[in-house]
């Protein structure tokens, strides 16, 4: 397999998990980065652990989907992360709650 061939096949990988992101998004609440994956999830607990400079992060998810091209099975039913990095949740906005746009 030749360097190019390799370069398209990742490529249309990522493609096709960019597809199957914008069709799940709308099934989540929550989106949850760390350091080493992305996820969206509609149940997320996040614990800070430890004290002083020995602080970690424990990462508690049900109903997740995680951004991994390299994974055959994105979904999952529970997922917990240890990390010692930063860790962001932000809840999804909700498009059914915006108000309609009309002429008033």
């Amino acid at each position: 397999m030749s360097s190019e061939d390799l370069e398209k096949y990742e490529t249309e990988m990522e493609l096709a998990l960019y597809r199957e992101y914008r069709d799940v998004v709308s099934l989540f609440s929550h989106v949850v980065e760390t350091e080493r994956r992305f996820y969206l999830c509609n149940s997320v607990d996040v614990k800070v652990c430890g004290e002083g400079a020995e602080v970690y992060f424990e990462v508690t998810m049900q109903d997740a989907w995680v951004w991994d091209i390299y994974r055959t099975a994105r979904f999952a039913k529970q997922v917990r992360v240890v990390t010692f990095k930063d860790v962001n949740v932000e809840e999804l906005a909700r498009p059914e709650l915006d108000i309609p746009k009309g002429n008033f």
